[in-house]
C-alpha cells in the first residue's frame, strides 16, 4: 500500500488489480457533532456550507469560526420566546447564535416549508418574526395541543440552513377543561364564565372570572372549578333521591346564563337532571329516580358530569361515578342478599321470599332479615353441587360444596360439616360466605361406604342442628379404592418428555392426585375414571427402571410398576438432504432408538421462525417425515437456493437433536407450473400427451450426492396419469376420457390447476350415445308393434264411423250448394252496366301531387308548402339562408333523431303536431328516400322499446298514429305505393268498390239507418 502524492489516496494493490481508495469519508456525516465525533482526522465541519469535508475543500476555510475542527466549535443556537400560540401572528423573535462566523452577506429565517422571511443581524443576535396568519401551523386537536417546528438560519451566501433549532407553536383553545387547560405547560389561561381556554386573559369576561396559569407550584391548580372527591355514591333504582355532591370554586351563573344541571350517561344514554348550587363549595342533584336494563348486574357504575349553562362542564379529578344497583339482581337467596354490601340496605323479606329494599317490603310489621340485624340468619339452606362425589378411606380429599344460604360467616359453618358419616373440617380460604364451603376430609373406616353431605349452619353440630338450619345433599359421596393396572410406554428417553398413560380403576376419585417415578416427580396431565396421563421429566439417577407410584389425596397406591429411562435417540443420516421451500417431501431418517417417541416432530427455522411437521417410526432405527416448510418471504428470489438457520427434530425432550450441527439440509425453489394455454382451456384428441411446463422440475440434487426426487401427482378430472419429468417438462399420458377436465398438479406442499382440458373424440358417436341410439331404436320397435296391433282392433270400428261421417257430409253439401244458388241470385251484379259505366268515365286517378297532399295534409286546400315563401324584401335574404342551415341540419340524421325525440318529449306537443311534423319533414325527404327509411327506422326501433317498457300489448302497436314515427311511416308507404296503386292495384280495387256500391245502391235499404239491407245482414 502506499499513499498519492497529495495524501488524499490510498493505493492497495493484489495480484489481479490495484484500487485506489480515498483516506477519508468525510460526506458520509450529515450534523456536525456526527462529523467530528468521529475521531476522523482529515474531517471538519464547514460551517455556511453545512457539509463535513476537509478543510481545504471548505470556501473561506481560514476566517474565523468558518470551519470548525472541534466538536465545541459547533453552532448552537437559542431563541426567544421559544413558543407562541397560533393566534399570534408576526410575532418578534431574538435569536442567540453560537460559534458562527461573520453574517455581513445576511441570513434568512425559516420555518420550515411554513414561512421564510429576512434576518436582522446584530453582533451574534439575529432578529426575526413569527409568520404571518396565513402561514401558521394548523393545530389537528386529536394530536395534542401543540406543534413543534424546526427554525432554520440560511446564509444567503450560500443558500444553505447552517443552524437550526426547536419552535413551538401551541393552541390553548384545544383545551375544554380548566384543569387541563392551567395545568399545560404553555401559557395558557382559563375564563370560568366563558368556559374557554386562551393565551390572552385580557379576553375573559370578568377579571375575578380568570384562573391564571401557575408561575410557581401546581397549588394554582385548585383554583379551578371543580368537584371534590367523594366516598361511594349509592342510589337504588327508582328511589327517587337527591344526590350532594363536594366541590370547590363553582361560578354563580351571571345574567342570561344557565343554572346547573347533572347529567349521568346510563347504558349510553343520557339523563338530565337539574341541580342546585348552594354555594361555591357545594351541588346538589334534585331529587329523582334512577334505573338500568337487566338483571345480570347487580349495581352499575355511571358516570357523572356536572354542567351549567347548558354545555359548560365542572372538572372532575376523582371521576366521581355514581353506583346505582338492584338489591334483587344476582340475589335470588336470602344468603346472597344478606352477604351484599352493608352500605346498600338489602334486606330478605320472607313472605314473598325476596331481597330488596327495607322501605319495599309489602307489610311493615312482617318479619325481614338483614345484615347485622338481630335476625340476620338464613334459614332452609340448600346443596346443589358436590366435587368431587368419590374418594379413598384414608382421607385428604377437599371436597367442595356450592348451594344456597350456606351462612354469612366461616364461624358459622365450622365443625358442622359430614360427609357420608365422617366429619370434613372446613377450610377457611376456600369458603364463599353463603355459596361455597371448601372442607377435607377425614379418614372413613372399612365399614363406611356411602352416605350423603351434611351441613348445619350456625348449629352446634349436625346431628343436633334444627331442621330449618340443616342442608342435606341428593346424592352420595362414596369411598373407593383406587388401583393401578399397567402403564404404557413403560420406557423413554433419559431426558424425559414422555407423555405417560397410566392405567387402573377409581383413578378420578378424590381432589388431588401426583405421580412419582421413585423420588422424581411426573407432572400431572389429566384423567378419568381408568386412566392418567402424566409427562416424565429428566432422569436424575440416569439410565434404568424407576418405580411408578400415584398419590390420590392421602390415599398411596404402589404395584410392581416400572419406568425405564433408556438412551436419548440419535439421528445418523437424512436421506435426502434437500427440500423445496413448501416442504412436505419425504425424508428418510436413521437413527438410534427411535421407537421410545411417541410423537416425533422435524423442524426448520429461518430468519426467526420455526416451522414443523410430522414423522412415522417404522423400526428403532428408521422413520419417515415430511420435510417442514422454509418460512421464506416473497421477497426473495425463488431461484436461489436456501439453508435454513436452524434444522433439526423434537424428539420430547431430547435436546442434543433439536438442531443437528452436521446437517447440510438445504431447500431448493419451489417448482414452477405455466398455465396449459392462455384463455383457460387446452383442446386435445384421445390419448394425446398433455404437456405441462414450468421451471425447476427436477432440483440439482447431484450438488449433495443425493440421488432423491420429486415425486408428483397429476389429476386428470378424478384420474391420475403417467408421468416422465424433465427439467421444464411433465409429460402425462392422459387416461382414457373425453370431455373437460381439471387438471391438478401436486408436489410437496404444492397443489396447482394449471387449466382446464377438453377431449375431443374422434367418432361421431361416443358409445353412450350409440348405447343410448340402440334402446332408444328398440323401444321404438316395441312402440311400432303395440301400435298396429291397436290399429288393427280400431280398423273395423273406423270403417262403420267413416261410412256414417259420409253420408252426413253428402247431406250437408247439399244443402250448402242449394243455399250458394239462393244467395247467389240475390247479389248476383251486372257486369256489362258495371264495365260500360269504367269504359265511359275511366278510372278517376289523381295526378302525385294531389295524391300526396291529400294523405299528408288532410282537409288543407291551399298549404304554405304549396306556396312560394312571401317575406319582406329586407328579411327575405336571412330566412333563406336560415331555411338552408336548418335543411342542412335535417340531413344530419343525429340532429334529426334528437330533434323529433326532443318534441316528442314536450307535453304541448299534440296529436295534430306530431301530424304535420312528421309531414313536412317526409316532404323535405321524399327526394332522399334511403337516408328517410334510416331515420324511420331508428324511430320505429325506439317506438318497439317504448311500447316493451310500457308493457303494452303488441297489437296496439301502429293501430293509432299517435307518433311522429308512425305517421312518417303512413307517408313513407304513401310514397312508395303510388306507382303500384296507378299501375297494378288501382282499377280492381276501384272495380271492387263501384260493385260495392252499386249493390249497395239496387237492393233494398233501411228506411230508419239508410244501411243497405244485404250488408246489414251481412254484419249480423
Amino acid at each position: 500500500m502506499a499513499f498519492s502524492p497529495d495524501h488524499h489516496f490510498l493505493y492497495a494493490m493484489s495480484e489481479t488489480q490495484l484500487t485506489r481508495v480515498p483516506v477519508e469519508a468525510c460526506g458520509q456525516y450529515s450534523t456536525c457533532r456526527d462529523c467530528l465525533g468521529s475521531g476522523d482526522p482529515h474531517c471538519g465541519w464547514c460551517v455556511l456550507h453545512n457539509m463535513c469535508t476537509r478543510k481545504e475543500k471548505c470556501e473561506r476555510s481560514a476566517e474565523p469560526r468558518r470551519f470548525a475542527s472541534d466538536i465545541k466549535q459547533c453552532v448552537r443556537l437559542n431563541v426567544h420566546p421559544n413558543n407562541i400560540s397560533v393566534s399570534q401572528f408576526s410575532v418578534t423573535l431574538i435569536l442567540e447564535a453560537h460559534n458562527v462566523p461573520e453574517l455581513t452577506a445576511g441570513v434568512n429565517c425559516s420555518f420550515e416549508d411554513l414561512a421564510e422571511m429576512d434576518g436582522l443581524v446584530e453582533g451574534n443576535r439575529i432578529q426575526c418574526s413569527s409568520p404571518a396568519e396565513k402561514a401558521v401551523p394548523r393545530i389537528i386537536i386529536n394530536k395534542g395541543d401543540h406543534q413543534i417546528v424546526q427554525l432554520y438560519l440560511k446564509s444567503k451566501e450560500t443558500g444553505l440552513a447552517f443552524a437550526n433549532t426547536s419552535f413551538v407553536f401551541y393552541n390553548c383553545s384545544v383545551h375544554k377543561s380548566c384543569l387541563s387547560c392551567v395545568g399545560s405547560p404553555y401559557q395558557c389561561h382559563w375564563c370560568k364564565y366563558r368556559h374557554d381556554c386562551t393565551h390572552d386573559p385580557r379576553t375573559c369576561s370578568f377579571q375575578e372570572g380568570r384562573v391564571k396559569k401557575p408561575e410557581l407550584s401546581l397549588s394554582l391548580l385548585q383554583e379551578c372549578p371543580q368537584l371534590l372527591p367523594a366516598e361511594r355514591i349509592l342510589v337504588p333504582v327508582n328511589v327517587v333521591k337527591p344526590i350532594t355532591l363536594r366541590a370547590k370554586n363553582l361560578p354563580q351563573p351571571q345574567s342570561g346564563q344557565r343554572g346547573y344541571e347533572c347529567l349521568l350517561t346510563i347504558q349510553g344514554v343520557e339523563q338530565r337532571v337539574p341541580a342546585l348550587r348552594f354555594n361555591s363549595s357545594s351541588v346538589q342533584c334534585q331529587n329523582t329516580s334512577y334505573s338500568y336494563d337487566g338483571m345480570d348486574m347487580s349495581s352499575l357504575p355511571v358516570d357523572l358530569t356536572v354542567i351549567w349553562n347548558g354545555d359548560f362542564s365542572i372538572d372532575n379529578p376523582a371521576d366521581n361515578k355514581v353506583h346505582l344497583y338492584k338489591c334483587d339482581a344476582q340475589r335470588g337467596s336470602c344468603g346472597l342478599c344478606l352477604k351484599a354490601d352493608p352500605l346498600f340496605g338489602c334486606v330478605w323479606c320472607k313472605d314473598e321470599n325476596r331481597c330488596t329494599l327495607k322501605q319495599h317490603c309489602p307489610n311493615p310489621e312482617s318479619p325481614w332479615l338483614e345484615h347485622n340485624g338481630l335476625n340476620s340468619k338464613c334459614t332452609h339452606p340448600r346443596i346443589t353441587q358436590i366435587m368431587p362425589l368419590r374418594g379413598p378411606r384414608e382421607g385428604g380429599t377437599l371436597v367442595t360444596i356450592r348451594g344456597e344460604n350456606l351462612g354469612l360467616d366461616f364461624s358459622e359453618i365450622q365443625g358442622n360439616v359430614r360427609v357420608a358419616d365422617v366429619d370434613c373440617t372446613p377450610v377457611r380460604e376456600g369458603y364463599i360466605p353463603a355459596e361455597q364451603i371448601v372442607c377435607e376430609m377425614a379418614v372413613a373406616t372399612p365399614s363406611q361406604f356411602a352416605n350423603y353431605v351434611e351441613v348445619c349452619v350456625g348449629g352446634v353440630g349436625v346431628r343436633d342442628c334444627p331442621k330449618e338450619f340443616r342442608a342435606t345433599s341428593s346424592k352420595y359421596y362414596y369411598f373407593v379404592i383406587p388401583r393401578l393396572s399397567s402403564l404404557k410406554p413403560s420406557r423413554g428417553p433419559v431426558s424425559g418428555g414422555t407423555i405417560v398413560n397410566i392405567t387402573g380403576s377409581n383413578l378420578d376419585a378424590g381432589s388431588n392426585v401426583s405421580i412419582m417415578f421413585k423420588d422424581q416427580k411426573c407432572t400431572y396431565h389429566r384423567r378419568g375414571g381408568q386412566w392418567i396421563t402424566c409427562r416424565s421429566h429428566a432422569s436424575l439417577h440416569g439410565y434404568g427402571n424407576a418405580s411408578v407410584s400415584v398419590t390420590v389425596d392421602k390415599a398411596h397406591i404402589q404395584k410392581d410398576l416400572k419406568f425405564e429411562y433408556v438412551e436419548d435417540p440419535t439421528i445418523t443420516k437424512l436421506e435426502p438432504e434437500w427440500s423445496i421451500f413448501s416442504g412436505h417431501t419425504t425424508v428418510t431418517v436413521t437413527g438410534t432408538n427411535l421407537d421410545i417417541i411417541q410423537n416425533p416432530l422435524i423442524r426448520a427455522k429461518y430468519n426467526g421462525r420455526e416451522t414443523v411437521n410430522m414423522c412415522q417410526v417404522f423400526t428403532p432405527t428408521s422413520m419417515l417425515c415430511q420435510a417442514p416448510e422454509l418460512p421464506i418471504s416473497l421477497g426473495r428470489q425463488k431461484d436461489v437456493p436456501a439453508r435454513p438457520d436452524e434444522f433439526g427434530f423434537i424428539l420430547d425432550d431430547v435436546q442434543a437433536v433439536l438442531a443437528l450441527n452436521n446437517s447440510a439440509f438445504i431447500y431448493y425453489p419451489n417448482p414452477e407450473f405455466e398455465l396449459l394455454h392462455v384463455s383457460g382451456v387446452l383442446e386435445l384428441k384421445p390419448g394425446s400427451p398433455i404437456i405441462l411446463k414450468g421451471q425447476n422440475f427436477l432440483p440439482p440434487t447431484n450438488t449433495n450426492g443425493n440421488n432423491g426426487k420429486l415425486n408428483y401427482t397429476v389429476l386428470i378430472g378424478s384420474k391420475p396419469c403417467l408421468l416422465t419429468v424433465s427439467e421444464n417438462q411433465l409429460l402425462c399420458e392422459s387416461p382414457n376420457l373425453t370431455g373437460r377436465h381439471k387438471v391438478l398438479a401436486r408436489v410437496g406442499g404444492i397443489e396447482f390447476s394449471p387449466g382446464v382440458v377438453h377431449i375431443i373424440s374422434d367418432s361421431p358417436l361416443s358409445s353412450t350415445a350409440i348405447i343410448s341410439i340402440a334402446g332408444a331404436g328398440a323401444l321404438l320397435l316395441l312402440f311400432i308393434v303395440v301400435v298396429l296391433i291397436a290399429y288393427k282392433r280400431k280398423s273395423r270400428e273406423s270403417d262403420l264411423t267413416l261410412k256414417r261421417l259420409q253420408m252426413q257430409m253428402d247431406n250437408l253439401e247439399s244443402r250448402v250448394a242449394l243455399e250458394c244458388k239462393e244467395a247467389f241470385a240475390e247479389l248476383q251484379t251486372d257486369i256489362h252496366e258495371l264495365t260500360s259505366d269504367l269504359d265511359g268515365a275511366g278510372i278517376p286517378f289523381l295526378d302525385y301531387r294531389a295524391y300526396t297532399m291529400r294523405v299528408l295534409f288532410p282537409g288543407i286546400e291551399e298549404h304554405p308548402v304549396l306556396r312560394d315563401l312571401e317575406v319582406p324584401g329586407y328579411r327575405q335574404e336571412q330566412v333563406e339562408k336560415g331555411l338552408k342551415l336548418f335543411g342542412q341540419l335535417i340531413n344530419n340524421k343525429v340532429f334529426l333523431l334528437s330533434f323529433i325525440r326532443t318534441l316528442e318529449s314536450q307535453r304541448g306537443f299534440s296529436m295534430r303536431d306530431r301530424g304535420n311534423v312528421a309531414s313536412l319533414i317526409m316532404t323535405v325527404l321524399q327526394s332522399k328516400l334511403e337516408y328517410a327509411t334510416d331515420v324511420l327506422k331508428h324511430l320505429l326501433s325506439d317506438l318497439i322499446d317504448r311500447n316493451l317498457e310500457s308493457k303494452n300489448h303488441p297489437k296496439l302497436l301502429l293501430r293509432r298514429t299517435e307518433s311522429v314515427a308512425e305517421k312518417m311511416l303512413t307517408n313513407w308507404f304513401t310514397f312508395l305505393l303510388y306507382k303500384f296503386l296507378k299501375e297494378c292495384a288501382g282499377e280492381p280495387l276501384f272495380s271492387l268498390f263501384c260493385a260495392i256500391k252499386q249493390q249497395m245502391e239496387k237492393g233494398p235499404i233501411d228506411s230508419i239507418t239508410g244501411e243497405a239491407a244485404t250488408l246489414t245482414g251481412d254484419r249480423s
